[in-house]
């Protein structure tokens, strides 16, 4: 088990020449003042979509644009301003957001559509119509995001695809000098779907498939900056830190920070509840995370009381905040800073820095 009392904070290597400034710059952006994420996603489209038409009492299909936005800035009001980061889509997010949005707070955009392609042999992500890292550069973010889905066992084109398309993602983000955040899930096949809603943990899914998954992205050819990572096993499954097979837990959250291979990485919450997705946070913090990015499990019960806008703001700050309030407090207790090495030691007459940064623009 990391022990972050013995190892210390996770620092990136020493940052001269300075080409990679504007990446760890942007980390820096989204991680609080002593080096935790405490990062907030409303990135979400199905689910709160799905949310929406429940409340409304329609079909997914008839749900209106101006819903889907006031949903997503009623988190954003009540948690951009307590988080270290905001995750927010385009489409959606990215308009319902911005007037809550904070210029002492992180901003992540992200790339990848919702919708993938779903073939017998495995899942292949795309981008959002329209959309590129260069453009969520333009707008000023501090990271761009990406969702791929992955299975080692899928079939070898859909792994070639998905493989190529993160590695481009990293190559244009290494190009425009952003942090590049990477979420990586394990999908049931089409085949063996269980039902459930999407972008929901798949309930049966083996620990060997997403170490495994980690493993290969962990390749530095894909440009990864920060992985935001899931559960190693079912988040119901995992026992209290004193309960029998917690050891056996925290054995495999083990392997999977030692499989990040020193790119720092937080913990996702998809879809669980509150207590377990407490669980894996202490599990992973334990084994070097270095915080969280979550969403459904910081407000999902809050906003299920839409379309009353009210009865929404009373409960996330009367539930969601203190919860992600206590999130915060376990990842500083138990996780493991990241710093950026930034050292400039090397500069020793004027010119220096801008004869680097114009021979690697």
């Amino acid at each position: 088990m990391n022990d972050p009392e013995r190892t210390g904070a996770a620092e990136a290597s020493p940052l001269w020449p300075p080409a990679r400034w504007g990446k760890h710059w942007g980390l820096r952006r989204l991680a609080d003042s002593d080096g935790f994420f405490s990062m907030v996603a409303i990135d979400q489209r199905p689910p709160i979509v799905e949310l929406v038409a429940k409340a409304r009492g329609i079909g997914a299909q008839a749900v209106c644009f101006d819903d889907i936005v006031r949903a997503k800035a009623l988190l954003a009001e009540g948690l951009a301003p307590h988080a270290s980061a905001l995750l927010v889509d385009p489409n959606f997010g990215l308009p319902a957001a911005t007037p809550h949005l904070s210029p002492a707070r992180g901003l992540v955009v992200t790339l990848e559509e919702h919708r993938y392609d779903d073939r017998p042999d495995g899942r292949r992500s795309m981008p959002i119509p329209d959309w590129s890292v260069a453009q969520i550069r333009r707008l000023g973010a501090d990271a761009v995001k990406l969702l791929a889905w992955y299975r080692p066992d899928a079939g070898e084109a859909v792994r070639a695809h998905q493989q190529a398309f993160v590695r481009q993602v990293g190559e244009e983000c290494r190009r425009h000098d952003i942090p590049f955040i990477f979420e990586l899930l394990v999908h049931p096949f089409a085949a063996a779907a269980s039902g459930a809603p999407e972008y929901r943990e798949d309930p049966a899914k083996q620990a060997r498939l997403v170490l495994d998954s980690v493993r290969t992205f962990a390749d530095p050819a894909y440009g990864i900056d920060l992985f935001k990572l899931e559960s190693p096993l079912p988040m119901a499954q995992l026992p209290a830190p004193d309960a029998p097979g917690a050891t056996a837990a925290q054995a495999l959250f083990d392997e999977m920070g030692a499989a990040c291979a020193g790119t720092p990485w937080v913990m996702l919450s998809a879809g669980a509840s509150m207590a377990s997705f407490e669980h894996a946070i202490g599990y992973a913090c334990r084994a070097g995370a270095s915080g969280f990015l979550a969403g459904r499990a910081v407000w999902w019960e809050a906003l299920s009381a839409f379309p009353d806008g009210d009865a929404v703001r009373r409960r996330l700050q009367t539930e969601s905040l203190p919860y992600l309030q206590r999130l915060q407090a376990l990842a500083r207790r138990l996780g493991r800073p990241w710093r950026a090495g930034v050292d400039f030691g090397a500069v020793v007459r004027e010119g220096d820095v801008c004869r680097e940064r114009s021979a690697g623009a």
